[in-house]
């Protein structure tokens, strides 16, 4: 009997422990991903105009990407609705095709309406490039974003990568899938 009691007390401080450092690692992803916004907002303006009109904002912090013929890429991320965290996500893609290196960056995507977010919290994830429309914003779209109204942002979903750091370069096929964590 003393054995169970001893087992039992392991099993529990185990699950309390493993519990402890899952909030930990929501707390730091949530200020990860607040941080990285911020930073965005500031050195990208126009980003800031669609967060002003986006119904959400999904934010990957850190994305690690790496290859040679064969690559891959993965991070964490989260969702935030009003300035507050409501989900988690995870992106992760493959890539095959001529390519060489590693690098990390971060990206946001601004859900600009209701049925983009729904194609991405409705099903298993969204794949990107299947679905809703998604503009990878580059300096030559920032313009438009400075001058953008209800009437000029058509699109269902903009992404902004910002951060890079290392060096990736080649030409491939890529696919990109973003999945809700059970968290």
């Amino acid at each position: 009997m003393r054995l169970i009691k001893i087992l039992l007390s392991a099993v529990a401080v185990g699950l309390l422990a493993n519990s402890s450092l899952a909030l930990a690692a929501d707390a730091q992803l949530d200020k990860d991903a607040h941080k990285a916004l911020k930073s965005l907002y500031a050195k990208v303006p126009a980003s800031k105009t669609l967060g002003e009109k986006a119904v959400a904002v999904l934010v990957f912090p850190t994305v690690t990407k790496a290859g040679l013929g064969i690559g891959g890429q993965y991070g964490e991320g989260a969702m935030i609705q009003n300035g507050k965290v409501v989900g988690y996500y995870s992106t992760a893609g493959a890539s095959y095709g001529l390519q060489a290196g590693a690098q990390r960056f971060g990206y946001a995507m601004f859900f600009m309406n209701e049925k983009a977010l729904q194609a991405l919290t409705k099903n298993e994830g969204m794949e990107v490039g299947v679905g809703p429309s998604v503009v990878v914003m580059d300096e030559s779209k920032m313009a438009l974003a400075k001058q953008s109204t209800s009437t000029t942002l058509t699109e269902d979903v903009y992404a902004f990568i910002f951060g890079q750091k290392g060096l990736m370069a080649g030409l491939g096929i890529q696919g990109n899938k973003i999945t809700k964590l059970s968290k």
